[in-house]
């Protein structure tokens, strides 16, 4: 099966998060997919299915299982449509969690890809003393200027914010039971952040469940993280903010986000073919 590898969210200066990509899974199964995502062993691997012009079905497979929603593998995906087919425009996935709209605009250091979430939601995190003793946290590493709670833009996230920029920089937890507490809320990646600024975040996310530590850049969380800030009357007030991720894995990632009004999140950024 083709594929193509993409690395997305990269800074000017190198960075992103690897995504494979198969512009046209329209033979492969379930299993199929499953076992090239297993054999890339990238975060995630899209796999798209054409449906009409510019409109595509999209199921997305980390190496362990299939992921309802993926942000990266979205704009990888979309940017290796814009390359390979279409140039810039629009186009419409549908995804296991519905209708993602992609917008690719021609940059200045290639094509840009905006898509827009599912409408967010957030709720209570009702087992905040279970998942900082996984993570090796206390009460006293939480900001409490800030709230603490879930948040979905596609995938559920528990969002916690660290009381420093140095504790956030460490990162070492219970991977098998933060595994297991994830299977067992439904939750993507666990959210753990420090807020620089109102305009500027940084971010970890740990993604056990899809074999790893963390993850370099995680569209869905971000998107989720930008409705929860809506919903708590935190955004900036144009309502854009920039999340810088990876910086700790040496793998910097950056996210724009825009959760102006109150349907779905807009999450930006590029996305680079991985040569070799």
């Amino acid at each position: 099966m083709t594929y193509l590898s993409y690395s997305a969210f990269p800074t000017a200066n190198g960075g992103g998060n690897p995504a494979g990509v198969v512009l046209d899974a329209s033979a492969m199964d379930a299993h199929e997919m499953l076992a090239l995502a297993s054999d890339l062993g990238y975060s995630e691997t899209a796999f798209l299915r054409p449906i009409g012009e510019r409109e595509y079905s999209i199921r997305y497979f980390s190496p362990q299982a299939e992921v309802d929603f993926c942000g990266h593998a979205t704009v990888a995906a979309s940017v290796a449509l814009a390359e390979d087919r279409y140039g810039a425009g629009d186009l419409l996935l549908r995804s296991n969690v519905g209708e993602i709209p992609v917008e690719v605009v021609d940059g200045p250091h290639g094509p840009q890809a905006t898509l827009t979430t599912v409408t967010p939601d957030t709720t209570a995190l009702e087992v905040l003393s279970e998942l900082l003793e996984l993570l090796g946290w206390d009460e006293g590493d939480l900001d409490p200027s800030l709230p603490y709670g879930a948040a979905f833009g596609g995938l559920w996230h528990p969002i916690l914010w660290a009381a420093s920029r140095e504790r956030l920089a460490e990162l070492e937890y219970d991977f098998e039971g933060l595994k297991d507490l994830m299977l067992r809320k439904g939750w993507g990646t666990v959210s753990l952040l420090f807020r620089e600024s109102p305009t500027f975040i940084h971010s970890r996310n740990a993604f056990p469940v899809g074999g790893v530590i963390e993850d370099p850049a995680t569209g869905a969380a971000a998107a989720a993280l930008g409705g929860f800030l809506r919903t708590h009357d935190l955004l900036p007030a144009d309502g854009q903010f920039t999340v810088l991720q990876g910086e700790d894995m040496g793998q910097p990632c950056l996210l724009a986000v825009d959760a102006r009004g109150d349907a779905g999140v807009r999450v930006s950024g590029t996305a680079r073919p991985i040569s070799g």
